[in-house]
């Protein structure tokens, strides 16, 4: 679990500890805006886009070997990125970088699903939930201070010697594969839909952001999207072997859970998004104090989680994410009501904690009532939804905070903050209904449990 989770937190601090070193990046190697943008697009819009296929790879091949080959391929290219001196070598490399991304994340959720069962499996899905959203916290502090210190390069060199050792240790720790079924083969008509769909989606939220939710390539995008799902879903029902049971999603625990990871998913990066640029750009706040008033945020989310964990078993998922979520609007809502950064990042702590709690919620409805065979699959499903997740609300909070972000008023921020509040409230009353009130009890199987080591079983 240890080294998993290292691998996952990987994953996410590259998103925020690249975030905060775009501007020394466009300094150095004279990037445009546009540039600079895709620099940390390219990222998640091929990471969130190959997420399915690399869940369905998964299943069909093996999780262990998806995991290894993921994470060589992204401590290749962190390092190709950290050596890049042009725009098109440091995009490149986010590029391949996503596609490491993609290939490691749904397989070791896949994994960790496989190697815990019952009260265990919740406290480790606690720990992958705290990871994903306080790793989002940490990766504000890690940027910060590398880029202040030996240079923003470091925040790519840095996944390079804790790659290799990660990839040494889980080769002598993770148990073996099965043997690959014979005839198994990827559903390659599929993969290309599903995965060109979900690009354009992610690509038209990204935009959004920026261009508005009216500007032609928005609009054309999300017709797109609509378009290739349609496209993939009647696909999906004539192939003998689809890349996915499109039934999966229809089971209540598993929209549940997607619903709420992409709720939790858009609150905790609308209030990361917003915190930071209040702090730097109204603030006038270096990356170093930003990041270091960050670390609050990224304990309260790993907390928030470690107790959802604890929890979700005796109280069910829909207590949970009530729970949760009713914390996380009461957390926005405070720097929405008082001004100024100690309020600021008070408010964003609460929240974080409650997301951090829904995030397990979420994991646990959604990979409760899978078949090992369905793991991978559905936890790349889980993880395209927090893509989806991360820039919506990105996309939705930069048009409300537009001139805040812009730097002539802070009414935006205002405006900004007290729409996430509302959002987690009706959230919150939503997953009171959808919500199932129990854990459902996992999916029986006549499978062996993959055998550990005698290390781990010693």
């Amino acid at each position: 679990m240890a080294l998993l989770g290292t691998a996952q937190l990987m994953l996410i601090l590259d998103v925020t500890v690249v975030a905060i070193a775009l501007p020394h990046m466009g300094a150095d190697l004279g990037l445009s805006r546009a540039s600079l943008t895709w620099v940390v697009s390219a990222y998640t819009l091929v990471f969130g886009g190959l997420m399915l296929l690399g869940g369905r790879a998964a299943d069909l091949f093996g999780a262990r070997r998806l995991v290894l080959a993921g994470l060589l391929v992204f401590t290749a290219a962190s390092l190709v990125t950290g050596l890049a001196g042009s725009a098109s070598v440091l995009i490149g490399g986010r590029v391949a970088q996503g596609v490491g991304a993609a290939l490691l994340s749904p397989a070791a959720l896949s994994m960790v699903t496989k190697l815990f069962q019952g009260a265990e499996l919740h406290r480790a899905l606690g720990v992958w939930s705290g990871l994903g959203g306080g790793g989002a916290a940490l990766g504000v502090l890690l940027g910060g201070a590398l880029t202040a210190g030996p240079g923003w390069p470091w925040v790519f060199y840095v996944n390079v010697p804790i790659g290799l050792l990660v990839v040494a240790a889980l080769v002598w720790a993770l148990p073996a594969d099965p043997p690959v079924r014979g005839g198994a083969r990827l559903d390659v008509p599929g993969a290309l839909l599903v995965t060109a769909g979900t690009g354009a989606l992610i690509y038209a939220l990204i935009n959004a952001g920026d261009a508005g939710w009216g500007a032609p390539r928005t609009v054309v995008a999300l017709a797109a999207a609509a378009l290739l799902y349609g496209a993939f879903v009647l696909l999906q029902r004539r192939s003998r072997q689809p890349l996915m049971n499109p039934g999966i999603v229809a089971r209540r625990p598993v929209a549940a859970g997607l619903f709420m990871i992409l709720v939790a998913t858009a609150l905790m990066i609308a209030v990361f998004f917003l915190g930071s640029f209040y702090l730097q750009h109204l603030r006038g706040y270096g990356a170093l104090r930003t990041g270091l008033l960050f670390l609050p945020v990224a304990v309260a989310t790993i907390a928030g989680a470690h107790l959802a964990g604890s929890l979700v078993g005796r109280r069910g998922t829909r207590a949970v994410a009530v729970a949760g979520l009713a914390v996380a609007g009461l957390g926005a809502a405070a720097p929405a009501v008082w001004a100024g950064p100690a309020a600021l990042i008070a408010g964003i702590t609460v929240a974080a904690a409650g997301v951090g709690a829904v995030f397990v919620a979420a994991s646990t409805s959604a990979l409760s009532q899978v078949r090992p065979d369905e793991a991978g699959v559905t936890s790349g499903i889980l993880s395209t939804f927090h893509e989806f997740g991360a820039s919506l609300g990105v996309a939705v909070v930069s048009s409300i905070a537009a001139a805040s972000i812009a730097g002539t008023t802070d009414t935006g921020f205002t405006n900004a903050f007290t729409f996430a509040a509302v959002t987690a409230v009706v959230a919150g009353g939503l997953a009171a209904v959808v919500v199932p009130p129990h854990r459902p009890a996992p999916v029986p199987t006549d499978e062996p449990q993959p055998v550990l080591p005698r290390s781990e079983t010693a």
